[in-house]
């Protein structure tokens, strides 16, 4: 133990004194008792990193493995009336709003502060009220004056530049098979329900009911602007976008980066896509091109085809709905609520909209997005979580290459392409090392309306601006606030925000196990992503080219193809079963990402033997460290739409990969005939 500063001052003290052969002896003094070494940090978790008094033991690993991990958090900890699903994400996302509240709480006693300006403006729902429709009615004017569908197009166009959702999404990205350019890129666009199932499946109830509901949202958000014919309006409005659900593509589709890359000349594009003046419209987003990569050209001449014969009062009116929701959030609060009711409560079962300052804070760091995150990385991301985040990045690399040694599915050729892939990947931890100037955007305090216009004409403006100029390889797209991760296939990056890096995915004071079971996962996971379905299609350079030979593919293609048929048989909700082939990258990515974290994880070890810890073993604790990162709960609304739109499983089938790892066998003891189990000959084995 170290002595304190003043035992060392005392034994200086006596030591000189004894060199004196006149002095009289010190007086004495009473002993000093040593200063006990401060308690090591515990984790925030348990006394290793896991809520164990979140598990429940009565229930078999081997029948579900997640229930055996959260099944007394899952029934202890009920929904907030304000979230539409919850669970570890959120409660870290939560704290990171608090913590950005403070941040944005103290700007505004900075006056010229433009975050606490804008943060100030959208909390002020009185000035918002007084308001009325007035800041907007300059451009709800703009809509009802185009006559023409020349008048259209350039509409369209503004609408694009004000930040609305229009019938085609366009906008400046990095060229996949160019990738040190940027280029013009168009996609499929136009509904106002999250998939075009929403609109094409009345025989599924849940999805007729949302149907209906929305055109019933369109005639109240119709009324309330004082609107005549409503419900009418609104019919026409649902029959449009459901003709453009017809033609669009499914998300299974519009996820294969070969089929969504058709790069033609402008001229080209408009003439096989006659019912719509692109000319202009592109002149009016003012993005000079003569090329554009197209993503679904099937959908965007379907499309565009619609539009020629649709009348220009439904086209108009769509665009003024497009406008009423898009800024209901400061408009008066009539609209406000009215679209919360349909796309939280309808779409998601979420009972209650969360506070003013909790959007606000959501608000304010979505326009101001670089600026707000300066404050925050300085205030609450320390070096020392950067560096060890940074260790485990490597370890995890490690651990990857040595898997591409042993796969016996990847012709040799390949696997020296695969370590040179890996070799070039650019780890993002924590905040990118440039932030974006927002000097050209204008906050006016008071003007929640016209900030959030502004704001949204500025980031389009920056976005064109890329044209023409160097890749922005600095650039993150995902905010250090935000509690989640990021490959990216063009830029060869994968990206971990500060606020994922805290317990339960990253806790300094946990055993590794758990660290590695959590956020090395999470890092195998976004590391393998790279080598997905999809991301394998890129090369070390971020290309989209083939570099895998016909024979990886066949052999890959028939790995994954077991992946998709064990998902597609899984039911989250009775009667509504996964999209395998949907969720496939991600259960992919789950699976390879595992497995590397597992292999990082003991060869931390150093040959040494995991110690026992409260009764479990080093494996036992990594594989409870990944299932506890997936809790979370959903409500039914949430989770059917989740089943239709989003690429990754619901958190409880993602826990469940462990059925297809050897070790987690051998960890827990699963007995044939469990839920989970899988003979050895079953189990998907990829990376």
């Amino acid at each position: 133990m170290p002595k304190s500063p003043l035992a060392l001052l005392l034994l200086s003290a006596t030591m000189l004194a004894s060199c004196s052969t006149t002095a009289p002896p010190p007086p004495a003094e009473p002993p000093v008792a040593a200063v006990p070494a401060p308690p090591a940090p515990k984790p925030t978790f348990g006394d290793y990193g896991v809520d164990i008094a979140g598990m429940d033991r009565s229930i078999l690993p081997g029948n579900d493995f997640y229930s055996y991990v959260n099944g007394t958090w899952a029934r202890n900890t009920p929904i907030p009336p304000d979230k539409a699903n919850s669970g570890a994400f959120d409660v870290l996302q939560d704290l990171s709003r608090e913590r950005t509240r403070t941040i944005l709480e103290g700007e505004q006693a900075r006056p010229e502060s433009k975050i606490g300006a804008a943060y100030a403006a959208y909390l002020d729902t009185a000035a918002i009220e007084a308001k009325g429709l007035a800041p907007i009615k300059p451009w709800l004017d703009r809509i009802k004056g185009v006559t023409s569908r020349a008048g259209y197009a350039a509409l369209v166009a503004e609408a694009d530049v004000n930040g609305l959702n229009v019938p085609f999404g366009a906008g400046v990205g990095q060229d996949s098979k160019d990738p040190e350019r940027y280029a013009l890129q168009m996609g499929q666009a136009g509904l106002g329900l999250p998939d075009r199932d929403f609109y094409l499946s009345p025989e599924d109830a849940k999805l007729a009911a949302a149907k209906a509901a929305y055109q019933a949202h369109i005639a109240r958000m119709f009324t309330l602007a004082g609107e005549p014919d409503a419900a009418a309006r609104a019919q026409a409005i649902v029959a449009f976008e459901t003709a453009i659900a017809k033609v669009s593509w499914t998300r299974t589709q519009s996820r294969d980066a070969d089929k969504t890359y058709n790069k033609m000349a402008v001229t080209e594009f408009a003439r096989i896509a006659p019912g719509f003046d692109f000319a202009t419209y592109f002149k009016g987003i003012g993005i000079p091109s003569d090329q554009v990569i197209v993503g679904q050209p099937s959908a965007i001449t379907g499309i565009a085809a619609l539009i020629r014969k649709t009348p220009i009062g439904v086209l108009r009116d769509q665009l003024l709905l497009r406008s009423l929701d898009s800024f209901a959030p400061v408009l008066p609060a009539a609209f406000d609520t009215e679209r919360f009711a349909m796309y939280s409560t309808v779409l998601s079962g979420t009972p209650e909209q969360p506070e003013r300052w909790k959007r606000g804070v959501d608000y304010t760091s979505g326009i101001l997005t670089d600026e707000v995150s300066k404050l925050y990385v300085a205030r609450y991301f320390p070096p020392e979580t950067k560096a060890a985040a940074d260790a485990l990045v490597k370890n995890v690399i490690d651990a990857m290459n040595a898997r591409i040694d042993k796969l016996d599915w990847m012709t040799p050729e390949t696997k020296i392409k695969a370590h040179a892939k890996l070799a070039a990947f650019t780890p993002r931890i924590g905040y990118p090392d440039q932030w974006r100037d927002y000097g050209s955007l204008q906050i006016v305090p008071g003007d929640a309306f016209g900030n959030t216009l502004r704001a949204n004409q500025w980031s389009h403006r920056y976005n064109a601006g890329k044209l023409g100029q160097p890749i922005y390889r600095w650039e993150w797209g995902m905010a250090p606030m935000t509690v989640n991760a990021q490959a990216n296939f063009g830029l060869v990056a994968i990206t971990f925000p500060a606020a994922i890096l805290q317990p339960p995915f990253f806790d300094p004071n946990a055993d590794p196990a758990v660290n590695y079971g959590g956020i090395g996962a999470v890092i195998g996971h976004e590391m393998s992503h790279h080598f997905d379905d999809q991301g394998a299609k890129f090369d070390l350079k971020g290309r989209l080219v083939t570099w895998w030979t016909p024979q990886d593919v066949s052999n890959f293609n028939a790995l994954t193809g077991k992946l998709v048929a064990q998902y597609n048989a899984y039911e989250p909700l009775p009667g509504r079963k996964l999209n395998g082939e949907l969720t496939l990258g991600e259960n992919t990515a789950d699976l390879a990402g595992l497995n590397a974290a597992y292999d990082a994880y003991h060869a931390s070890l150093g040959g040494k033997p995991a110690p026992v810890i409260d009764g479990t073993t080093g494996d036992q604790r990594f594989y409870l460290g990944w299932a506890q990162v997936w809790r979370r709960s959903y409500r039914e609304a949430d989770m059917i739409q989740r089943l239709k739109t989003d690429p990754h499983a619901p958190s409880q089938q993602r826990a469940w990969i462990v059925r297809n790892l050897d070790p987690w066998y051998d960890a827990f003891k699963p007995a044939e005939g469990e839920t989970l189990y899988l003979a050895p000959a079953q189990r998907v084995r990829i990376w």
